[in-house]
């Protein structure tokens, strides 16, 4: 089931782990002695651009009785929504511009323009999910505790509806998000403390009200007679704004070579084996400048997850260091169009549906989740008579034929 053994699976020796670790730290290093003013400028026209789009399709959508106002309002105000979600809120609170000791742009202070609690998104995101990448029962960002993604996960029969709750899930992400920290597959086994719960739900709570008065009755009453066709508009943005985060998202952590790991594989972790398996866990999808934008640079998810508090516009540059490390070390650098990994995602979930008397494969050597006991050739990982490296990415090929 899964991977329990991150080093044997990504057939390396320790050795390997800890030069391969050592090189991931030197590309942090470089990266954080060269910030600087281009990086200041970039974030700054990031907020001032997001700032216009929002300025403008609300401007816009005083007058959205009339179709085509509708539709170039609700276009920018959901473009709107999405840099401020992606690229602003989802990066400053990583803390990716903290070294620049802004207090407009730092994580502490950032609150974003979606229902669910900055500061609980922060313990559910960026401690325990990037701590514990796609680790079974410590990450319940694998399948938000509603889908089933990994054979791992025992089917219940309450999982033939993994492709509705994945399409509500889609079209509410925002509050999906904001419930998350509220635990509630844990409330109801009572594994959480009815005082933290409350205090937390009251949160959720208000946060939740807040958007809803400030989206649906407040800028809509501000349009006058315009109200019933702003109310649509404002939510259609932010259903445009869901399922587009929703897309990236899944497509960073769902797609076939995005693996799983089980919590043996975690105990007594290096930092090299935490790198390892955060470029094992994760994967990318190509993208071209504005998709890049539009994403949040999560086009470069890998890259992400190995340094999730540098900054989204030097993801690209890192993405090239990385990828020549998966080359010297035949690792797999899991990429793909961005519909496939999409249409990867979905036919996980929609097929993870079925028991697993019906499916194919198994938990060891299945497109969505794979364990080092796939592989059973006996050949050496370092051929004696050339000194060629034959690893993962190698070992993959010769099982697929390729």
């Amino acid at each position: 089931m899964a991977i329990s053994d991150v080093t044997d699976y990504a057939h390396l020796t320790e050795a390997d782990v800890e030069a391969l670790c050592g090189e991931f730290d030197t590309i942090r290093r470089d990266i954080e002695a060269s910030r600087g003013e281009r990086d200041a400028r970039y974030i700054h026209t990031t907020i001032r651009l997001q700032r216009s789009l929002e300025t403008g399709g609300r401007a816009v959508l005083f007058a959205s009785w009339f179709p085509p106002a509708w539709l170039a309002g609700t276009a920018l105000l959901g473009t709107a929504k999405i840099v401020e979600n992606m690229e602003l809120g989802h990066n400053v609170m990583h803390g990716q511009w903290d070294w620049m000791n802004d207090p407009e742009i730092h994580s502490s202070s950032w609150e974003w323009d979606i229902a669910g609690v900055s500061e609980h998104w922060k313990q559910t995101h960026n401690y325990i999910h990037h701590k514990y990448t796609n680790v079974l029962g410590m990450d319940d960002d694998v399948g938000y505790g509603l889908l089933r993604v990994t054979r791992d996960q025992r089917w219940q029969p309450w999982s033939v509806g993994n492709p509705v709750y994945n399409l509500l899930l889609q079209l509410f992400f925002e509050y999906g998000v904001a419930f998350q920290h509220l635990e509630l597959g844990k409330v109801a086994k009572g594994g959480v403390d009815r005082v933290e719960f409350v205090r937390r739900g009251r949160e959720v709570l208000e946060k939740v009200g807040k958007q809803i008065a400030k989206d649906y009755l407040v800028y809509p009453a501000l349009t006058g007679p315009a109200f019933l066709s702003t109310f649509t508009a404002n939510l259609t943005a932010n259903m445009i704004r869901n399922v587009w985060t929703n897309m990236v998202i899944f497509c960073g952590h769902f797609p076939d070579g995005a693996e799983k790991f089980t919590e043996a594989d975690v105990e007594d972790e290096t930092r090299g084996q935490w790198y390892l398996r955060q470029m094992l866990g994760s994967a990318n999808f190509e993208a071209g400048p504005v998709v890049e934008f539009m994403s949040g640079n999560l086009c470069y998810q890998i890259e992400h997850h190995l340094f999730p508090d540098l900054p989204s516009n030097r993801l690209r540059e890192i993405s090239v260091r990385v990828r020549a490390l998966c080359e010297r070390y035949d690792l797999p650098y899991t990429t793909g169009s961005l519909p496939v990994q999409y249409l990867q995602s979905w036919r996980t979930i929609a097929k993870l549906a079925l028991p697993n008397q019906f499916l194919q494969a198994t938990a060891d050597d299945a497109p969505e989740t794979a364990s080092e006991r796939k592989f059973t050739d006996p050949r050496p990982r370092i051929d004696p008579a050339t000194g060629v490296r034959r690893g993962l990415l190698t070992a993959i090929r010769d099982r697929v034929g390729v």
